[in-house]
């Protein structure tokens, strides 16, 4: 792996003060214009060159090499809409595209481009791109030539477990994405399980800040494993986009379609002198007979016929194949979303659990608030007697040695009554459960 990420380095970049163009000058108001920007980067950035990693399909071996993005889309057949997926300038959701001659993957850190020949791979530091190298390469080592062989009768034959480079190329990015998003989702899982446990046993601000952190990590990992299964669950429902991904027979079609239309070519350069052929120049349209082009154009016809039908028949069977190969990802990161739907379950469950906890605490404040005010009113009684017995006035009562003791228990039994009067009052209308 140290070899392997030594010889996949890119080379050391130049200088921010060698980038700056020399030519660029203040304006004249003594103010850059555009300050902090550098608007020539900008404009080169699609220009310039970028570092790609690419496996050989024949060999398995990686090299680094240089290229710009329109060397890219002539070499690929690619638009410049696709590219933008790989820019790592750009944040774009998981995508997998199929096109004409090659194969676009955006997955997580797995940004490469699929052909019948080769992978090119966006040149990183990321270890799941070195790691992605490293298990394409063994897998195209330990293949081989095993798994297609001739036979007695000069026909190629493919074991049952045979898969063209493209699909095993796609195997590996759609292993490397769920292997390391199903990490990320074991992991939450492990940090939020005990921490959740924490915050309904103790309900304190810092737990509650953890799992709010916690909880805007599982949306954003939960978003980006639905965009890969909704991503692979569109691709096993459109039959047409399965089929245009499958490179290696349209290339080995259209050869065989060209090498047709050569043999055709030179067939027809000769013609038959007294019995004798000769190599002769292409016979003009004008002078060839009416019956000679028909039969040519019905050769043709059906020909083109017979290809339409094979092509279609294997179409079909290697639309199985790739099926079952995204339906077996599939599974992988239906588990992984099913995970995460379980984990936003119980933090739901918990944050229900804690809103029921801080309701009750609530409540019980709310009831000891009205009992509070309830003697507090009765209290209020005792004040107003004594303000009545204080005014400057004589009554018989004052002369009698047990008049404030009287006084005293009338109030306090009045009060007494009073306050339980309120509080039968409140469990008659079930204010609380006394």
């Amino acid at each position: 792996m140290a070899d392997l990420k030594e010889r996949l380095l890119p080379p050391k970049p130049a200088s921010a003060t060698n980038l700056r163009d020399t030519s660029y000058r203040p304006s004249a108001s003594g103010r850059q214009p555009f300050q902090g920007v550098d608007v020539l980067g900008l404009k080169k950035r699609g220009q310039g060159l970028r570092s790609w990693i690419r496996v050989d399909a024949a060999t398995g071996e990686s090299q680094i090499i240089e290229v710009d993005k329109f060397t890219i889309m002539r070499r690929c057949d690619l638009p410049a809409r696709d590219l933008r997926l790989l820019d790592p300038l750009f944040v774009y959701p998981s995508t997998i595209l199929g096109r004409e001659k090659a194969i676009v993957v955006n997955l997580e850190q797995i940004r490469c481009i699929i052909t019948a020949d080769e992978v090119l791979l966006l040149n990183s530091l990321d270890s799941y791109v070195l790691q992605y190298v490293v298990e394409l390469q063994r897998r195209l080592k330990a293949a081989g030539g095993g798994e297609v062989w001739r036979s007695e009768g000069g026909e190629l034959k493919t074991s049952p477990d045979y898969l063209p480079f493209e699909f095993r190329a796609l195997e590996v990015a759609l292993e490397a994405a769920c292997t390391f998003l199903d990490t990320q989702a074991a992991e939450l899982e492990i940090e939020a399980y005990p921490l959740l446990d924490e915050l309904t046993s103790k309900i304190s601000t810092l737990n509650l800040e953890r799992v709010r952190r916690l909880k805007s990590r599982l949306v954003a990992l939960t978003r980006r494993v639905q965009k890969v299964r909704d991503e692979i669950e569109q691709l096993m429902d459109d039959d047409g986009d399965m089929a245009e991904m499958y490179l290696t027979e349209k290339k080995s079609r259209m050869d065989s379609l060209f090498y047709g239309a050569e043999q055709h070519s030179v067939m027809t350069g000769y013609r038959s002198n007294d019995g004798q052929q000769s190599i002769s120049a292409p016979v003009s349209p004008v002078s060839s007979a009416p019956d000679s082009r028909k039969l040519e154009k019905t050769f043709s016809m059906a020909k083109s016929r017979h290809d339409g039908m094979s092509s279609s028949a294997s179409a079909t069977e290697n639309i199985e194949e790739l099926e079952m190969l995204l339906e077996a990802y599939f599974v992988v990161i239906d588990s992984s979303l099913n995970k995460l739907t379980s984990l936003k379950e119980y933090i739901d469950d918990t944050e229900d659990f804690i809103n029921i906890q801080l309701d009750n605490v609530r409540n019980q404040l709310i009831q000891f608030e009205l009992i509070l005010t309830t003697a507090t009113f009765v209290v209020a009684i005792f004040g107003v007697v004594a303000g009545i017995f204080g005014m400057n006035f004589m009554i018989p009562l004052f002369d009698s040695p047990t008049a404030f003791t009287w006084v005293l228990v009338i109030t306090g039994v009045t009060g007494a009554i009073i306050f339980s009067s309120f509080l039968w009052f409140f469990r008659y209308k079930r204010l609380m459960p006394l």
